[in-house]
């Protein structure tokens, strides 16, 4: 009778991206990757929708990370167009219309505590001056006028 493995096996030593349509994982190897068209990047995808420096990964505090390279066709994470976001365990990432699944486990790669911050929610906050976060700005004066 086979036993019950819970650790879960990937192609790569940081984990992998599945192609959500059939296909051999991408294996993510390094901590820091380019993602693009291009010959001399760390993952290659062979697509003329793909831009020749499209993305880039990278792996903090245990987490994935992805940066779009202002690409012609975006990125997206589960759906929604990105600038840069954590990419969690199981999520969908798209790299121009190119779908994967994104697998890891995150406390094999260092992780602990709660997951940090999505950084365009950090962003979208950090936009806004604290006195609009709290409710209390001021609006300007309309003016008046003159006689």
């Amino acid at each position: 009778m086979d036993e019950f493995n819970d650790e879960q096996e990937f192609a790569g030593k940081y984990g992998q991206l599945t192609p959500t349509g059939g296909g051999d994982p991408i294996p993510l190897l390094k901590s820091r990757l380019l993602v693009g068209r291009r010959s001399d990047v760390d993952i290659q995808l062979k697509f003329n929708n793909v831009s020749g420096q499209h993305a880039r990964m990278s792996l903090e505090q245990g987490y994935w990370f992805i940066r779009d390279m202002n690409s012609r066709n975006g990125v997206k994470v589960d759906g929604r167009r990105i600038n840069r976001k954590r990419l969690d365990p199981k999520c969908k990432l798209s790299i121009a219309r190119h779908d994967y699944i994104v697998e890891y486990d995150p406390q094999t790669l260092g992780a602990y505590g709660p997951p940090p911050p999505d950084d365009d929610y950090v962003e979208e906050v950090m936009k806004s001056s604290l006195m609009d976060r709290a409710g209390l700005s001021r609006r300007s004066p309309k003016k008046r006028p003159s006689p």
